[in-house]
């Protein structure tokens, strides 16, 4: 009888008896809901990081509600917690700050990357100075992202290990000088908001990168739907037909043509310049309550809508710091995602050049031999009970004002050999049948065709 009742037991509770208890499996994807990053690094030695770039904290003059600071020259605590906590929430490895330099020149490291010790945050040292923090997520568990200081002027250096010599003018000086100023401080140099920039100007200038997506451009872009679908109805608190909270975005076009014309535009002419996508959160913009009760641009639902990729070297331990997420994007080892439409799972995009295989960023020699290898991913825990959503992958190569289709896949993996030099990228495109319980009235959205994942270039020379 005891040995049955104690069998009993042990089948109840396998850990008591010296077994692992089973893990409860992820729960199927829906809008807002994100998984943590792969802990094995790829094939190819790589681990897959993801996270932001273009994000202000209070640091920012413009941020939270345009009152960062408070009457008495503190910063606004809530909007400073809300920004730690919501980063935990969704997941990410990374973020790189871009503080408008109005406060930020004003603002000492370590207080540039929210350090708090006495909530368990640990400094990445380097010759003794912090250069990033490794946040501590508390209850919210999870992987234990990297705040790294950047600014957003004229110029957007990111990853700064600590001020220029010229504290303020740099910031905002578009000269050769100035960005020599800013990489001799640890920064990678790029421009937000291209629209208002020209292939020629962003080619004069020593710069490592420009933005390929910004959501801030991109929701003026859709201002109609976004005020005839969204405020008009939110402002009564009625909700009946429109998409989930975490799925608002199907409401937009999300192309930007004269982003694409720019991208192409520069890379056909030579550059090698990585290209981001742009959160550009402030939490500053639309205060309205959605039906789950959160702000429509609280820091959890604009961090967690897309995301950004980085094909980081892991260290000895199998870890990463500040420099290994700058490496790989200076080497342009990025791909970006849409992730409000599905979290992809699976995505691959490089070459092989006489036997070697090179990465996204890389140029390789059409001498030797090129063949580039697309794969389309999956959505990551996409109920088995829901539609699929329609894939194709499109491999474009750059040219003026644009790209030329060289290959189209709607399933699994392709090689294609390569007869002309020119910038390559993979996009790609999804129609998403698989939101239908999630988008309201509006079920023309589930039947347009857009952009989900977008790669950086490889480039093939002669």
């Amino acid at each position: 009888m005891c040995r049955s009742v104690l069998l009993a037991l042990c089948l109840l509770a396998a850990s008591s008896c010296g077994k692992p208890t089973p893990q409860a499996p992820p729960p199927p994807w829906t809008p807002g809901v994100h998984y943590p990053s792969e802990t094995q690094a790829s094939a190819r030695g790589f681990l897959d990081r993801r996270g932001l770039i273009h994000a202000h904290s209070a640091h920012s003059h413009d941020a939270c509600d345009d009152k960062p600071k408070l009457a008495d020259g503190g910063f606004d605590l809530d909007c400073l917690d809300d920004f730690r906590r919501d980063l935990c929430r969704v997941g990410h490895d990374f973020v790189f700050l871009t503080d408008h330099p109005t406060h930020y020149a004003d603002v000492d490291y370590p207080d540039t990357m929210l350090l708090e010790p006495a909530k368990g945050d640990e400094p990445v040292l380097r010759d003794g100075r912090p250069v990033a923090n490794r946040l501590s997520c508390g209850a919210d568990g999870g992987s234990r992202p990297l705040i790294i200081p950047g600014v957003e002027g004229e110029l957007m250096p990111v990853g700064l290990e600590r001020h220029p010599r010229d504290r303020r003018g740099a910031y905002d000086t578009l000269t050769a000088p100035s960005i020599a100023d800013l990489h001799d401080a640890g920064a990678l140099v790029l421009i937000a908001h291209p629209e208002n920039w020209t292939p020629e100007r962003l080619m004069a200038l020593p710069l490592d990168g420009f933005e390929m997506y910004n959501l801030h451009r991109n929701s003026f872009s859709n201002a109609g739907p976004l005020a005839d679908l969204l405020l008009n109805k939110i402002e009564k608190g009625d909700f009946e037909g429109l998409p989930h909270p975490d799925a608002l975005l199907t409401l937009y076009d999300l192309e930007e043509p004269k982003y694409l014309d720019t991208w192409g535009t520069v890379l056909a002419r030579g550059a090698r310049l990585v290209t981001t996508m742009g959160t550009d959160c402030h939490r500053n913009t639309f205060p309205q309550k959605l039906a789950d009760g959160e702000r429509l641009d609280s820091y959890r639902r604009m961090m967690g809508a897309f995301s950004n990729h980085l094909l980081v070297s892991p260290d000895e331990r199998g870890g990463f710091d500040d420099r290994a997420l700058k490496a790989a994007l200076k080497a342009g080892r990025l791909y970006g995602a849409f992730d409000f439409l599905g979290v992809p799972q699976g995505f691959d995009f490089f070459a092989t050049e006489g036997g070697a295989a090179k990465e996204m960023g890389s140029a390789v020699s059409l001498a030797r031999g090129v063949t580039l290898t697309v794969q389309l991913p999956t959505v990551t825990q996409l109920d088995p009970t829901a539609p699929p959503p329609q894939l194709v992958g499109k491999l474009w190569r750059a040219k003026e004002h644009g790209w030329d289709e060289v290959l189209s896949l709607t399933e699994g993996r392709q090689d294609y050999a390569v007869t002309q030099p020119g910038a390559y990228r993979f996009e790609v495109r999804m129609t998403p049948a698989h939101l239908k319980p999630f988008i309201g009235r509006r079920t023309d959205f589930i039947r347009k065709e857009r952009p989900w994942v977008y790669s950086n270039a490889i480039h093939v020379v002669p």
